[in-house]
């Protein structure tokens, strides 16, 4: 099938769902959200969505659409073949841009193919690379690094098709993986700072989406300002003036900054990109999902009935109490979730109950105990 009747903006998602909702946000910032568009993505959704570790391949979907040779289309019909999970057809009917799925299994070499594919269907003469947080930067040996390797393909990949690209990185920090004192002089000034009127092309993710640094920097946008805190990381993020930046690097500039990058170059399959991470960052953020998928429960347990909801809100409030003694003001919606174990029932109860604390879409903490 041709793309016979418009061309499209060429937007790739460095990293995974996270960076497919803040391209759609940047898309919109900087052509307007009814320029049409094209986000290729990866489905790497981690464990909290999908229990298989690593990222899915086209061959791991029913009912995607060949929009072209090496091009496969995620829809609202696109279904991830179990046991395997994905948020990306939802997502797919949410957002404006078309979301385009991103294999790695071949190595840089075989992303390259498909992208120069999706400008090829696009009429696209240059690519924009979106990153939230920042970590497409990365050096490799950041104690809080975490995952560098969707990232550092993304790059390798543009830089192997050969076509003009740009880099933009939105909301530096916000995924709590290079420290800011590091990251900012590698980013340099930002091109503008996104607000409230950017947001509203992904207002409705974040009642269902999980991702963290997304949430983070469309709070940023909205003119939200405080201590935040997040799910299973070292430090709070500070959510800023800064924090709702939009800086803009050349892709030479980010290759000369990313050894990763560099060392992808040429690559051929999944399994030589993770021994160039090793090499580089000292691990493999895929053999650490192996590991973490490996100690999960071999089948799931039975359902517990649902707490009572003055229950779950008494222990909301001793958590609350905590959090706040950490120095928070905000939450995530997951960091409630998952510290709370909140089944889907006893969540909707408690943050119907907590409405007048919504930040959309983060949760204000209350006042600490005198």
């Amino acid at each position: 099938m041709e793309n016979t009747k418009n061309t499209r903006r060429l937007l790739i998602a460095a990293g995974g769902g996270g960076d497919a909702i803040t391209a759609a946000m940047v898309h919109a910032a900087l052509y307007g959200a009814d320029t049409p568009a094209l986000v290729l993505t990866y489905a790497w959704e981690r464990l909290v969505v999908d229990p298989v570790p690593g990222p899915r391949r086209a061959t791991d979907f029913h009912g995607t659409e060949p929009a072209a040779p090496d091009l496969a289309l995620v829809t609202p019909a696109t279904r991830p073949v179990a046991p395997a999970g994905s948020l990306l057809p939802r997502l797919s009917g949410e957002l404006r841009p078309r979301l385009g799925l991103l294999d790695p299994y071949g190595g840089t070499l075989g992303l390259a193919r498909q992208i120069a594919a999706a400008a090829r269907w696009c009429r696209a003469d240059r690519i924009d690379l979106v990153d939230v947080g920042g970590d497409i930067v990365a050096r490799g040996d950041e104690p809080t690094l975490r995952s560098p390797l969707g990232d550092a393909l993304a790059v390798a990949a543009v830089a192997a098709t050969g076509l003009p690209a740009t880099v933009y990185v939105a909301g530096p920090g916000l995924d709590n993986e290079v420290p800011l004192t590091a990251l900012l002089p590698r980013l340099g000034d930002p091109l503008f700072t996104l607000d409230a009127a950017h947001t509203g092309v992904v207002s409705g993710v974040f009642g269902w989406h999980p991702s963290e640094a997304g949430a983070l920097l469309v709070a940023a946008a909205r003119g939200v300002r405080g201590v935040c805190g997040t799910r299973d990381a070292p430090q709070p993020v500070h959510l800023d003036a800064p924090a709702a930046g939009l800086h803009r690097l050349t892709l030479d500039r980010v290759l000369a900054l990313s050894p990763l990058a560099r060392a992808l170059a040429g690559t051929t399959g999944l399994e030589e990109a993770e021994e160039a991470s090793r090499a580089v960052c000292g691990f493999s953020e895929i053999e650490r999902e192996r590991h973490r998928a490996a100690a999960l429960p071999a089948a799931p347990t039975a359902p517990r009935p649902d707490r009572r909801p003055e229950e779950v809100r008494a222990g909301f409030a001793a958590w609350e109490r905590a959090a706040r003694a950490e120095g928070l003001a905000y939450v995530t919606t997951r960091r409630i979730v998952e510290e709370l174990a909140l089944s889907a029932g006893e969540a909707r109860a408690l943050f119907a109950a907590l409405g007048d604390r919504a930040a959309a879409p983060l949760w204000r903490l209350g006042p600490a105990a005198g």
